[in-house]
């Protein structure tokens, strides 16, 4: 397997204040900031969280929407050598303190527009809350940026839940970031009027490898606040857009919008979150969009592996071929998979996470000998194309968002009359699928929505609510076998 790269990163936004000063390096809510404007706004910020004494590897909290604000406190805490954590804005006040207590981060900045639920959640983790908006940041003594980074000094911790449903947050080093944006321009090309559209949400990794890849080629990142078809239609018609990251869902609704041509600078669409169908890639065909299916993790930076657009239909499914900077093979009881045989996804490279932050034990799991045992299912056909057979048995996904089962169900068995559960994943054309709850017990079901917003992100709640009659299937050991509950659930109940 290949050996873990270790070269001296340079500062992006610095070196491209340098080398591109007034190119556009961010643009949202109709304003634009040039590398000249977005390094100051970084450096001032990044003098503000040096005078609050943050120290190398601690992670800095961050919640905040789509925005200029998240914008630059990506690139300003990592100069500090501070770890940067961006939470899902998503999350409620008691899953965010959880977070936050975690990690053992001190400082919560937040953006207005969650100040309440920032001070709650801040409240419970014993954490101190700063204004993402307030004048300290442009009062601060400028940091500038060094040309001599680790690549092994962590740049982010991104938190992904695990199947245990106890979220884990994966440290992502400066070096993974880097050579994830080599191997993408490997694979895309770099063009200097590439402007990269982030509408997926800037705390997943998703979005916030559009802004650092845009920042080391020194090309733009074109904002959105939020995912708005038609807006996104206008953007690829009328703002020279030539990159853009969706999930099937989201290239789903863009296409029913309007039958128009997407425009000409449109020179791809990364697509996410699992195998597209077939309608779909040939609606594409026909409208002329290049569509790239890609496969990929929090725990390696974004993309694993990608397929073109030529090859979309002749290898329908596939996640396509594994990028330059990973190396993947499929494992199967210690041994590599024949060709076409289903086993563990296994994934080494630069791009893999430096592990789990505080939790050596899960990271020990994870890691071994250099090769991240992703948990998914999969195989490699005969030409080195992979296909993604499962995403970790009982993980749902729902609208691009992961829905891990055990945390939903935790959250299910606090709730007066369930006595027992399981959470299960429905097919579902819009979506992908939709979260089902299988009760057992006399608690009302129709109730338990509403109990569950308080405790859960509103994308985890289940749509669906059903009772179950008798014990829920289990094997001698006692553990749940949710694959019998999924498979009743999908006979029983047809598409979500």
């Amino acid at each position: 397997m290949p050996a873990r790269l270790s070269v001296d990163i340079c500062d992006w936004v610095a070196l491209r204040a340098r080398s591109h000063p007034n190119h556009p390096a961010v643009e949202c809510s109709g304003t634009t900031w040039t590398y000249t404007d977005l390094d100051r706004l970084v450096g001032t910020a990044a003098g503000a969280l040096r005078a609050r004494d943050v120290e190398d590897g601690e992670p800095v909290a961050v919640l905040a929407g789509n925005g200029l604000e998240i914008a630059r406190f990506a690139h300003a805490i990592p100069r500090t050598g501070a770890a940067f954590m961006p939470l899902n804005a998503r999350l409620s006040a008691s899953e965010l303190a959880f977070q936050l207590g975690d990690s053992r981060a001190r400082l919560l900045i937040a953006t207005p527009e969650y100040a309440e639920v920032a001070r709650d959640a801040a409240a419970r983790a014993g954490v101190a809350v700063l204004d993402a908006t307030s004048g300290e940041w442009d009062a601060g003594a400028p940091l500038g940026g060094t040309d001599a980074i680790e690549a092994d000094r962590p740049h982010s911790v991104i938190y992904t839940s695990g199947t245990t449903g106890r979220p884990k947050g994966a440290v992502l080093t400066h070096g993974n970031f880097y050579w994830s944006a080599v191997a993408s321009a490997m694979n895309l090309g770099v063009r200097e009027d590439d402007r990269w559209l982030a509408c997926m949400p800037l705390f997943h990794v998703g979005g916030l490898s559009i802004l650092l890849r845009s920042a080391i080629y020194g090309t733009t990142a074109v904002v959105h606040e939020r995912f708005e078809e038609a807006r996104v239609n206008a953007a690829l018609r009328e703002d020279g857009v030539t990159l853009l990251s969706v999930v099937a869902t989201m290239l789903t609704r863009m296409f029913e919008v309007d039958g128009l041509p997407l425009g000409n600078s449109l020179r791809a669409v990364l697509l996410g979150g699992g195998p597209a169908p077939r309608p779909l890639l040939e609606a594409a065909r026909d409208r002329g969009v290049p569509v790239l299916q890609t496969y990929g993790l929090t725990e390696t930076a974004s993309q694993v592996a990608t397929l073109p657009p030529e090859d979309a239909l002749r290898k329908l499914g596939s996640a396509g071929l594994a990028l330059s900077s990973s190396t993947v093979r499929i494992e199967v009881d210690g041994r590599a998979a024949e060709a076409g045989e289903v086993g563990e996804i296994c994934v080494a490279g630069p791009t893999v996470c430096a592990g789990y932050l505080h939790r050596p034990d899960a990271t020990a799991e994870a890691i071994r000998d250099g090769w991240l045992h992703t948990g998914d299912l999969g195989y490699l056909d005969e030409e080195g194309y992979l296909y993604v057979a499962d995403r970790r048995d009982d993980l749902i996904v729902s609208g691009g968002e992961n829905v891990y089962p055990a945390e939903v169900e935790s959250a299910l068995l606090s709730l007066e009359g369930v006595e027992e559960c399981a959470v299960v994943g429905v097919p579902n054309e819009r979506w992908g699928h939709l979260v089902v709850a299988v009760i057992v017990g006399g608690a009302e079901l129709e109730g338990i929505p509403s109990a569950l917003r308080g405790a859960l992100a509103g994308y985890k709640v289940p749509r669906r609510v059903v009772r179950w009659d008798g014990l829920l299937p289990r094997t001698a050991s006692g553990k749940l076998q949710r694959h019998l509950v999924r498979e009743w659930a999908r006979e029983h109940l047809g598409e979500g």
